[in-house]
């Protein structure tokens, strides 16, 4: 990133005031309306609590927001490019398209040329992009109860064995193979940080995870063969649980959890998990510190491993523990929401101390 952004009470005080001056550099990311802007955006602003502020179009799109049809985030980069400008708007136009290089070729584009043009603007290729938006659809729809077919066509795909493909690399297996009878289920909580995919069974909880995680897939199929159950799409009552946990936390109402979990570690990162929950709100520890919290201060390394072994966002904070000298480290969920969630959660945590003075 070669723009420091400034924290988010100032990106949003921008994002009242119109401040063109952030084009290109920061945009805004709408919870209620599932759209990303430009702080310069006409239209009308969304409420502080909505407003989640990232430094790049991939980001936006990776965390499955879609561009403003007002103020075109997408269009005011792309006029630096004609093909660039043209592609985006064939994705306007038709974003139910699946595209493939043979397409781009048939409009006088060389793949290549085009793979560099949207990652120099976007951060993101062009096919990436196109695919982004079909999966972001297919998975609303699913998640809204419809069948397989109107799945296939709200996601643009083109043939059934198209779809099964791009969608089990979410869900680990073709949604068309979902019997309902399923032990384990699968189902989507929309977030301010974007989509998060619950699985449970009737007792307790055994997945959360941001939807864009790329590591998501594989904690699936190993999730299956840990507890040889297959996974469904709906849910059981710890879904419905995590799912108010989770908008109380949001809400700055809350800031612990009582969903059960099945934990399926190892007997250390068991250890560590328990000792990840124990780490006060509003507060940071480094893997060294968390390495003697646990009793064996020489497994810093291995303390680390059990840590992004982690299954359970933010209910298992693992975003809390944060390099020796106090900076971000890598978080599966990526560091802009490792960033949020710590500043949210000592805002959280003054907010609760204050309550306990006054009463």
């Amino acid at each position: 990133m070669l723009f420091e952004l400034p924290d988010d009470d100032i990106l949003y005080e921008a994002l009242l005031a119109r401040d063109a001056r952030y084009d290109g550099r920061a945009f805004v990311c709408v919870t209620s309306t599932g759209v990303f802007c430009r702080l310069s955006c006409p239209a009308r602003n969304p409420k502080r609590e909505n407003s989640i502020f990232m430094d790049s179009v991939a980001a936006c799109i990776e965390s499955g927001f879609r561009p403003c049809r007002r103020c075109k985030p997408l269009g005011s980069l792309a006029e630096m490019e004609p093909l660039v400008s043209d592609l985006i708007q064939q994705l306007e136009q038709d974003p139910g398209r699946r595209w493939r290089e043979a397409d781009l070729e048939a409009r006088g584009y060389d793949p290549s040329t085009v793979r560099r043009a949207f990652k120099r603007h976007f951060g993101i290729t062009f096919l990436e992009m196109a695919r982004a938006g079909r999966i972001r659809t297919a998975a609303g729809t699913l998640s809204a109860g419809s069948n397989v077919i109107e799945a296939q066509l709200d996601a643009g795909f083109d043939s059934a064995s198209g779809f099964r493909a791009a969608f089990a690399k979410t869900l680990g297996r073709p949604p068309s193979s979902f019997t309902g009878d399923e032990r384990l289920k699968a189902d989507w909580i929309k977030t301010p940080l974007g989509p998060m995919i619950a699985v449970a069974d009737q007792h307790a909880l055994h997945l959360l995870e941001f939807f864009d995680r790329k590591a998501l897939p594989r904690e699936l199929v190993r999730l299956q063969s840990l507890t040889g159950a297959g996974i469904g799409i709906g849910r059981f009552s710890p879904t419905d649980q995590i799912e108010e946990e989770l908008d109380l936390y949001f809400d700055g109402a809350k800031g612990d959890f009582a969903v059960p979990l099945a934990l399926p570690g190892t007997p250390f990162e068991r250890l560590v998990w328990r000792a990840l929950q124990e780490i006060p709100l509003g507060e940071t520890r480094s893997y060294a510190e968390m390495a003697r919290a646990i009793g064996k201060p020489s497994a810093v390394r291995a303390m680390g491993r059990a840590n992004g072994a982690n299954q359970f966002a933010i209910v298992v904070p693992c975003h809390r523990v944060v390099a020796a000298d106090g900076d971000l480290t890598g978080y599966g969920g990526g560091l802009w929401r490792k960033r949020w969630l710590i500043d949210h959660e000592r805002r959280l945590a003054a907010t609760q101390s204050t309550l306990k003075i006054e009463a």
